[in-house]
Parts: C-alpha cells; sequence; structure tokens
C-alpha cells in the first residue's frame, strides 16, 4: 500500500457527536456490536447471491459463503471477514463516512440524557455500525467489491476524522479488524465469542465460523492444521417449524432484520401452502422510527424467493399505513429474477399483501382483546398511521375501525392514559342514544375544556376527543359505526338523544315561564348581527351552552381548522368560511347585554364575546391588538366605576 494514496475525511458534525456517544457507553449491553457486524455481513452476502442470479462470473471465488471471525489477544484485535458482495470506494464514503441518512441529527435532538433511556433510541435509527467504538481504539474495514480490481481501506478512531486508501490482492468481500480497548479484551476469547454469536446470531442463515479450538496450548501441529467449524445453526430461521423455534430466537431475529434493540410486541410466523406458497415471519414494534411519518422513506419486508435475498424494502407486501410492520416474507412462486415492477403488477403479490394485511389486523386485534395494555401502549406509538389505514383501506375499514382509540369526556387527566374504543363508547351510550358524539381541536386540553361540551356534560352523554392532526380529515371519511352515524359537536344545529331530529323547533318559538321572548324571536340576534356582521354566518341561541356565554359553529359542510392547516400546508388556497354565533341567553353576561342602552359599549362588549369564543376553541384572533385594547378598555371602565 502507498501512503501518497491515503485520503483523509472529516466526520460530519452529527456524527462526531454520535461516535462520541458511542465511545462512552450509550449501549447498555457492548456485546451488541458483534450482532450488528454479523448482521451487516449476513446483508452483503444475501446481496450478492442477488446480484449472482443475472451475473453468475460475480462469484469466482470462494462459492461457499460465510462469516469467519478470528481474534489475536496478544495483538489485541478482532476480525469478521465476510465473502459478501464488498464495497467499492464511493460506497465506503457513503456508508462508513457519512451517518446523516441514518437521521442521527433528529436522533441527537432526542437525547434525554438518561442512558438507559437514550438506548433505546439506537435501533429506531440505524446506527448500528458505529457501536464497534465501544470496544475498539481503532477500526479497519478492507474491501473489496464484487467484480471489482481495486480494494478500499477504510480507517478511523472514532474521533475528528477517518482516512481511506486504495488496496491491492485483496479477496472479495469485507473484513472488519477492531483494535480492541484493554477493558474489552474479553472479547478476544473463544469462549465469550461464541456464546454471543449463538446468543444473537443463531438463526442466520449462514455459516458463522471460528477455528477449532486446538488439542492443548503446547500442540503447535494441532495449531498449524486448525479448521473453522459452524458456530451458528446456518439455518434461517423462518424455514423451520414454529414448534422448534424458541421465543428468545424470535426476538433476536426481529432485532436482526429490524436493527431494533428491544423486544418486539408480537409476531406471527406462518406457512401457507397451495395454490400460492409463501412463508412470512412479521413483527409488530414495541417503539415507532423517528421518520415513522415520512411516508416516502423506504419500507417493507425482507422479501426472499426460494430462500434466495430479493430485496430489503418490499413495500408491495403491506399497504402503507402498516409501514412499521417488520419481517420476511418468502415465496415459492416469484421468480428468482423478480423486480419492484414486476411486483407493482403480479397478481400472486397482491394475495400475499391481502392475505399478510388481515393477519396483521387480526394480531392488533387479539392483542387489544388480550392485552389491553400492550396495545395502549402499541396506540401511543402507532395511533396515527393506523388512522390512516381507516381512512384510506375500504377493504379492512370495519377490522381498522374496530381497532381505533379515542380520548374521552368519560377519562380524567392524561388523554394517552385513558382511550376508548368505539365499541366500548356503544356499550354505555345514554337511553335513546343513537348518535356518536365526537369533538376535534388542536390539543386534548383545549377538546376537554370546550364549551361545545357543556349540554352534553350535563346530561351524561360522552363525546370522543378528536386532537391528532389527521381526526379531522379520519372523521370525513367515516361515516357510521356499527349503524350509529358519526356527529361532529361543533357543527350544525345540534340534536341531542331523545330529541327528534325532524320535527320544527317548535318549543323554541315558544314563550318561556318566565315570559320571556322565544330563542328565535331573541332581540339580540339582530343586535348581535348588526355588529358581527361579515365575520359570521348568522347569530343565534344555543342549545349546547349551559355555562359559557358564548361559542363559534361551523355549518354542516364547512371545513374546519385541522383539515384547513393541512391543505394550506400542501401549498392550496383555502376559500373563507364564517361560523355561526351562538349565544347563551340565561347567561348573566348576556342578560346584562340585553339591557344595555348604549350602542358602542354594546359592540365592544359583542366583539369581545366573538373573539373570546374563538379563543376557547383554539383559534386565533385576526386582530389581538383590537381585542386586547377592547378589554382593557372595559378594566378601565371597571376599576373607574
Amino acid at each position: 500500500m502507498s501512503e501518497a494514496k491515503v485520503e483523509t475525511h472529516t466526520f460530519q458534525t452529527e456524527a462526531k457527536q454520535l461516535l462520541k456517544l458511542m465511545i462512552h457507553s450509550l449501549y447498555s449491553n457492548r456485546e451488541i456490536f458483534l450482532r450488528e457486524l454479523i448482521s451487516n455481513a449476513s446483508d452483503a452476502i444475501d446481496k450478492l447471491r442477488f446480484k449472482a442470479i443475472e451475473a453468475p462470473e460475480l462469484i469466482t471465488e470462494d462459492a461457499q459463503y460465510k462469516i469467519d471471525i478470528t481474534f489475536d489477544k496478544e495483538a489485541k484485535t478482532l476480525t469478521i471477514f465476510d465473502n459478501g458482495v464488498g464495497m467499492t470506494k464511493s460506497e465506503v464514503m457513503t456508508n462508513l463516512g457519512t451517518i446523516a441518512k441514518s437521521g442521527t441529527a433528529e436522533f441527537l435532538s432526542n437525547l434525554t440524557g438518561d442512558q438507559a433511556k437514550d438506548n433505546q433510541l439506537i435501533g429506531q435509527f440505524g446506527v448500528g455500525f458505529y457501536s464497534v467504538f465501544m470496544v475498539a481504539d481503532e477500526v479497519e474495514v478492507i474491501t473489496l467489491a464484487a467484480g471489482s480490481d481495486e480494494g478500499v481501506v477504510w480507517r478511523s478512531r472514532g474521533e475528528d476524522a477517518y482516512d481511506i486508501e486504495s488496496a491491492d490482492d485483496l479477496t472479495r468481500g469485507t473484513r472488519v479488524v477492531l483494535h480492541l480497548k484493554d477493558d474489552a479484551l474479553d472479547f478476544a476469547d473463544d469462549y465469550r465469542l461464541r456464546s454471543v454469536v449463538r446468543k444473537y446470531s443463531d438463526h442466520i442463515g449462514v455459516p458463522v465460523r471460528m477455528l477449532k479450538p486446538a488439542a492443548s496450548d503446547a500442540d503447535e501441529e494441532a495449531e498449524a492444521v486448525a479448521e473453522f467449524e459452524a458456530v451458528n445453526s446456518a439455518k434461517a430461521l423462518w424455514t423451520r417449524s414454529r414448534s422448534d423455534v424458541k421465543d428468545e430466537e424470535y426476538k433476536e431475529f426481529y432485532k436482526y432484520v429490524s436493527h431494533d434493540f428491544e423486544d418486539p410486541v408480537s409476531w406471527s410466523h406462518n406457512k401457507v401452502e397451495g395454490k400460492l406458497e409463501y412463508t412470512s415471519l412479521v413483527y409488530i414494534p414495541k417503539k415507532a422510527p423517528f421518520d415513522l411519518y415520512n411516508r416516502e422513506v423506504p419500507r417493507g419486508l425482507k422479501l426472499y424467493v426460494q430462500r434466495v435475498f430479493i430485496m430489503d424494502d418490499a413495500e408491495q407486501f403491506l399497504p402503507l399505513y402498516l409501514r412499521f410492520i417488520k419481517g420476511v416474507v418468502d415465496s415459492s412462486d416469484l421468480p428468482l429474477n423478480v423486480s419492484r415492477e414486476i411486483l407493482q403488477e403480479d397478481e400472486r403479490v397482491t394475495s400475499i399483501r391481502n392475505a399478510l394485511t388481515k393477519r396483521v389486523l387480526t394480531m392488533l386485534d387479539t392483542l387489544a382483546k388480550k392485552e389491553p395494555k400492550q396495545y395502549q401502549a402499541f396506540w401511543d406509538e402507532f395511533g396515527e398511521v393506523l388512522k390512516e389505514g381507516a381512512g384510506e383501506d375500504f377493504a379492512n375499514r370495519e377490522a381498522l375501525t374496530k381497532l381505533l382509540r379515542f380520548a374521552s369526556t368519560r377519562a380524567e387527566g392524561d388523554a394517552a392514559a385513558k382511550t376508548v374504543s368505539l365499541e366500548t363508547y356503544q356499550s354505555r351510550k345514554v337511553e335513546d342514544q343513537d348518535k356518536i358524539y365526537y369533538l376535534c381541536a388542536e390539543t386534548y386540553e383545549t377538546a376537554a375544556r370546550s364549551p361545545h361540551l357543556e349540554i352534553f356534560k350535563e346530561r351524561g352523554v360522552e363525546v370522543l376527543l378528536m386532537f391528532d392532526r389527521i381526526d379531522e380529515w379520519l372523521m370525513s371519511m367515516l361515516t357510521e359505526y356499527a349503524g350509529a352515524q358519526f356527529v361532529d359537536v361543533m357543527r350544525g344545529d345540534m340534536t341531542l338523544p331523545g330529541e327528534d331530529s325532524d320535527k320544527d323547533d317548535k318549543d323554541d318559538e315558544e314563550t318561556d315561564k318566565g315570559g320571556k321572548k322565544s330563542a328565535d324571536e331573541h332581540p339580540l340576534i339582530e343586535r348581535i348581527s348588526t355588529v358581527l356582521g361579515e365575520k359570521v354566518e348568522g347569530v343565534r341561541t344555543s342549545k349546547r351552552l349551559t355555562q359559557s356565554p358564548a361559542c363559534l359553529v361551523l355549518s354542516e359542510h364547512a371545513m374546519g381548522a385541522q383539515m384547513r392547516k393541512i391543505m394550506e400546508a400542501s401549498g392550496q388556497k383555502m376559500p373563507e368560511t364564517k361560523p355561526y354565533f351562538e349565544f347563551n341567553p340565561t347567561h348573566p353576561l348576556l342578560e346584562k347585554l340585553d339591557g344595555e342602552p348604549d350602542e358602542d359599549r354594546f359592540a365592544e362588549l359583542a366583539e369581545v364575546l366573538f373573539d373570546q369564543a374563538s379563543l376557547a376553541e383554539g383559534g386565533t384572533l385576526t386582530d389581538p391588538v383590537a381585542y386586547v385594547e377592547r378589554v382593557n378598555r372595559l378594566l378601565l371602565e371597571l376599576l373607574n366605576g
């Protein structure tokens, strides 16, 4: 190797921070690094297998795939070698010199300073390779890409920079050499390494080999003829019978396919035979990845055809709203040279997709029924993406709707801690209630304290509280559940349980016992309408309010605040919508207002009530300065009076 060819490159800022965290043992279990390196080696072999289908000339040597682990106690080194696809210089720089594509900036912003909690974040950001710096002072990656003549050596001490240079006379594949720290020399021990391999990588479908132990330390001849032997079972886990696979093996395989560091919530291993033959192993994760809501990032199951790896992110086998599901699908019916274009059009893929989707939804339904606390934790992580499915997937809408959870007026405290299913909501409806009432707001606090809920609370009618950004869109797609219509309590002229929605409002036209004017003829309607003018669609008395003086109500088909923000964020200009102003004629403020002779003062008070109603539902004022000036004038009058 020529020193003149050595190039030094600086890590980006995020990489420096991450490496520093790794070196200071962010991982709670340092042996994880070996699992990550073996997983990377297995992926490299899988990729070469796939490439060799169309280009068999890539395999000119070492047709038997393997991952070899060797160590040297005296030199304090540990080496992991695979004869997989290898890397070119540009691939080395991309994969080892850059961490941004793994979301490092987002990762760092989520760190809490609590080592135990931060450790759980690692697996959500795909930064496993850099765990080597927990046990190594220096790391060398020596690699030759299949079909290439020029090898590459990457070297780093996990500090500010890394070196890269060309190399000759290499064999195809990648060799990772770790120069172990003094406190990590237990990883230069045969028994220790074998136990770690069996613990984390027994399921790898490639032999993970180590040298057979010599008969004795003094037996030089035995050492000279030492041979490699497989440490793992080297049989793909999903090809084994379910009865032969232990739970711990399933959990470790999940960590292999997902690069997560936590156990999954649940999994399903299924083999289908008959007209269509395939094996699937799918997992439900415990924690959401940082990019869950980015619908453009690669996602999907690992696809194998006749046990030959085809692709990492086969998105065609599950709908987009199940993008958090991890696992493997192995088909015996698809062609080995399958491409993404073929997958998009193949009827067999559609059949597998439909079956896997139903299987995952069944898993979630079982979890919800048998382990409600676990399902609540799952919902807190992934609930919003399931709502996408309830709106988009008509074929599975019934199953998805059963999985939905919402906060409600029956729950107290933190909304995330207490949610209700639609089935439970239906089971505790009041007498004569034939509708499901809900309210959309920007936050849980705004929803829970909305004036629109007052009459419902008074009559003991439960209302679902929705505050996710997707909720208003979702409810525009859902019209009913189990025969009960969804009704937004912030819209239209409200019909309460026991009332006849078809009859005319005769009760409103009658004079009450106190001899006051009927609701529709209330004199405040005309006076307030004159003040608010074009700001509102109309003014009317309210059946919703029992404690608050006023509220704003959307017309039946008007777009709500959540949907408007979504549309405007996408660049669409939305038409103006005007609310109805509803007031509570029995509230002391309105009774005083009704008797106010000064029209200027009346207008001031009416404007204040309108702005307060807007603020109460989480809205923003068009002219907050004017509102403050009005309130200040009223306060001065009060203080001077």
